[in-house]
């Protein structure tokens, strides 16, 4: 009886035995409330990147703009004196970064930041024949804007090139002008207009920038905005995404420029996932605690129905120790064995939700998948929760009373 964990581990394993129905529900339960939790995790951190993926991929992490025109304030008048001043907002214009081209390598020098595209953004109409249509014209460098939301990617026809003369336009503004590869259009932004050919349509994952979105080289842009040599926008991707509300921050301090993160720009959909990850940890918690409950009146019912044989094992050498050993062994074992089951019931259920759950196009929804990091976790998490249910029984039935134990 003085070796560890032989003696322990035999006794706890008959005690669950003898008591099959009680352990198999116990272990059903554990299972339950292990596929519960590690599917959510799976269903949640999967719709998370989904969105995310959506989200950011037609925008940049991070976009640095120069600031806005300001109306320089009325001369400070004596105290006392009444002075009656109306002061205007100014109308904005379309500005350059100012020293862009100096700028970029400094960015590019920064370790979180992964690429720096410059950009020439504005307003402007396509046309062709009868059809006229509203568009944000981009001026863009292709590889570099490719690096920050994987353009090339989301081309749905031709092949994405900008050359002089060439435009990479949404599919829905190519219905809208009647307009495929290779065809030809016209930009005009107010007196200037400029025919580009089209190269490419591009899928940017939301009907409304579909149908706006024109695609045109830097240059190109630059003469048709009458902005020769300037980038309105700086745009940046960082490594990780969610560093780059701290990053915008230190870009602010160290830059005289308006600098944003995608954080900022989307404040209502980083609400929705926190809340989102705020619900999950609260259903964690709540089928944990479930689990701890189950497990935890399962033993006492054992240490109840098992007291004459606690007695006895007392009686015969046991120590306080052993006996409280073999009920947090029976509260490891149902977790353990209840953690293997519901992780490979999870991955059952992310099975179906990938293969049977589809979308009105026919797609799946979106893909999910059960790391085995996550897994792990869940299982070690219920795990731990089998032992921790399972310290008050086998406290009480270190406690009783060889003597009284036996006569019961």
């Amino acid at each position: 009886m003085r070796f560890w964990p032989g003696f322990e581990l035999q006794v706890a394993l008959r005690f669950l035995r003898e008591g099959r129905m009680q352990t198999l529900l116990i272990i059903v339960g554990v299972a339950a409330g292990v596929a519960v939790v590690a599917y959510i995790s799976a269903l949640i951190n999967g719709l998370q990147s989904n969105t995310l993926a959506k989200t950011l991929g037609a925008q940049a992490h991070i976009t640095l703009r120069a600031p806005d025109d300001v109306v320089t304030p009325a001369a400070l008048h004596a105290p006392g004196e009444t002075v009656a001043t109306d002061i205007q907002p100014r109308a904005q214009r379309l500005r350059a970064v100012a020293n862009w081209q100096a700028l970029v390598p400094l960015l590019e020098a920064f370790p979180d930041v992964a690429a720096v595209s410059p950009m020439v953004s504005g307003a402007g109409l396509a046309l062709r024949g009868e059809a006229t249509q509203s568009i944000v014209l981009m001026g863009v460098e292709l590889d570099r804007y490719d690096r920050i939301v994987g353009l090339r990617s989301k081309v749905v026809a031709g092949t994405a090139s900008l050359g002089p003369g060439e435009a990479i336009i949404g599919r829905e503004l190519a219905a809208d002008l009647g307009v495929r590869v290779g065809d030809r259009f016209t930009v005009r932004t107010g007196t200037v207009g400029d025919p580009l050919r089209v190269t490419a349509l591009v899928d940017l994952g939301v009907k409304d920038l579909n149908r706006r979105t024109v695609i045109v080289p830097l240059r190109a842009a630059q003469s048709l905005l009458a902005l020769p040599g300037g980038a309105t926008h700086l745009e940046l991707s960082v490594r990780d995404v969610w560093g780059a509300q701290a990053l915008a921050g230190q870009l602010r301090q160290q830059y005289p420029a308006r600098v944003e993160s995608w954080q900022e720009t989307n404040a209502q959909l980083v609400s929705a996932l926190h809340a989102q990850s705020v619900s999950t940890t609260i259903i964690r918690a709540v089928v944990m605690v479930v689990v701890v409950l189950g497990i935890a009146s399962v033993l006492v019912v054992s240490v109840v129905q098992k007291s004459r044989e606690i007695g006895i094992l007392r009686a015969m050498g046991a120590t306080r120790g052993q006996v409280q050993r073999v009920f947090l062994l029976q509260g490891a074992v149902v977790g353990a064995v209840g953690s293997a089951l519901g992780v490979a019931l999870a991955v059952a259920l992310v099975w179906a939700f990938t293969t049977f759950v589809r979308g009105a196009d026919g797609q799946p929804l979106f893909s999910i998948t059960l790391p085995p990091a996550t897994a792990l976790r869940v299982a070690l998490l219920a795990t731990a929760c089998g032992v921790l249910a399972a310290l008050a029984p086998a406290r009480r039935a270190a406690g009783m009373d060889p003597a009284q134990a036996i006569r019961i």
